[in-house]
């Protein structure tokens, strides 16, 4: 089966529009309800339970005719969701336009920054190729850092002119996965072995020397957000990373590097003084409570509050139900979903997670919420507060 890219990463079935043929339309967004609101400028600390913001994931909304944008939105804000990941994709007057009606319509706003946009590039840099099984993209390492920050200065400039407020930036998206990061390569033929660690990539170099970019792109971006006068306080993101696993990867002949690896590579760059938590993509599978629970675990092992003042933001987090009949059969989905909030409950009562959006509303037909037009009866579980494990047992 094909593996196409979601919002984030590659996820069987999911499919983006404006790619290669067998390539199509992506993305997502969630609606889920706030516990309590985020003090998004201090880390968290040892000891500490912080509330948690949930929210749902709406990306590319610059694809859709505003009249389209405004639907989607209200749907989104009357189900009583209160805070949404949004995309600053191309074309870039639509993703502002959409950030706009979000914020009319009280939605918190988390924004994610997408670095494959080409005006972020020299003319002389070509994307690195998909071989038709996926989109081509742009190497890290190619980023020209005077055009973002002149790029992100003046679309900052132009969202605080119109009164609107940013609770949040990511910069980036998964760029621990050749889907988005263009220093890593895609395999003419998949199946076979990819690499485990940085040493084994074809292209470790120019890998690193992206990684490089990307940390001085994080620091344009703290700064420019900071120069706003509506989002100044905004906490800064670093990209939700993928979850993917190494046989994932072999399957589809795509090189990735495990999210603790990822982390410790930035944390060496100076990562920690940039930002205000990690992101991290979870995509558990349909699978028995325990089994969700470890993976869970494994994906947050990173999320060290008291070790490194960072905790984490799940920018992504999702489960799959293919059925397409209406009304939809979702309680096998509800259950795992339920299973998964389950999960977060340790981390949120440690301090070490502080967010947690879901992957999607409606623009992803195997993982949106929004099914025969209205919410999932027995995947609306993800719509309920997030609590901490300690809060369910007392």
């Amino acid at each position: 089966m094909l593996w196409l890219m979601s919002g984030s990463r590659a996820i069987p079935g999911k499919v983006r529009s404006g790619f290669p043929s067998g390539i199509a339309q992506k993305h997502r967004a969630g609606a889920l309800l706030l516990t309590a609101l985020l003090a998004l400028t201090a880390p968290a600390h040892a000891g500490e339970v912080p509330a948690v913001r949930i929210g749902i994931n709406r990306m590319n909304l610059a694809w859709l005719p505003r009249s389209e944008q405004e639907k989607v939105l209200k749907d989104i804000a009357m189900s009583g969701a209160t805070d949404i990941r949004l995309s600053l994709s191309r074309p870039i007057d639509e993703s502002i336009e959409a950030l706009a009606i979000a914020h009319r319509l009280g939605l918190r706003i988390l924004l994610e920054i997408q670095l494959g946009n080409k005006s972020y590039y020299p003319q002389s840099a070509g994307p690195r190729t998909g071989h038709g099984r996926i989109w081509d993209v742009y190497r890290l390492s190619d980023l020209d850092l005077a055009r973002y920050r002149r790029e992100l200065h003046d679309a900052l400039r132009r969202i605080d002119a119109l009164g609107i407020r940013l609770e949040a930036i990511e910069p980036g998206n998964e760029i621990n996965y050749a889907g988005y990061n263009g220093d890593l390569a895609v395999f003419r033929k998949p199946g076979t072995r990819t690499p485990r660690s940085l040493g084994e990539l074809q292209d470790r170099v120019g890998f690193e020397r992206g990684l490089d970019n990307y940390v001085q792109a994080v620091a344009i971006t703290r700064s420019e957000v900071r120069r706003t006068t509506h989002s100044r306080d905004a906490a800064v993101i670093s990209a939700g990373l993928s979850d993917m696993s190494a046989a994932e990867a072999d399957r589809r002949g795509m090189e990735r590097l495990d999210p603790h690896q990822l982390v410790a590579l930035l944390q060496e760059r100076g990562i920690d003084s940039l930002v205000d938590a990690y992101g991290i993509h979870i995509y558990p599978g349909r699978k028995a409570a325990p089994a969700i629970a470890a993976r869970v675990r494994s994906l947050l092992e990173f999320c060290q509050p008291a070790a490194t003042g960072r905790s984490c933001w799940v920018t992504e987090w999702g489960i799959a139900n293919t059925a397409r009949s209406c009304p939809v059969d979702d309680r096998s989905r509800g259950k795992a979903i339920g299973a998964t909030r389950a999960a977060f409950g340790e981390f949120i009562e440690a301090g070490r997670l502080t967010a947690a959006y879901y992957y999607d509303w409606d623009s992803e037909p195997s993982y949106s919420l929004w099914r025969c037009g209205k919410l999932s009866p027995d995947a609306a579980t993800a719509l309920s507060p997030l609590e901490s494990a300690g809060a369910r047992a007392r």
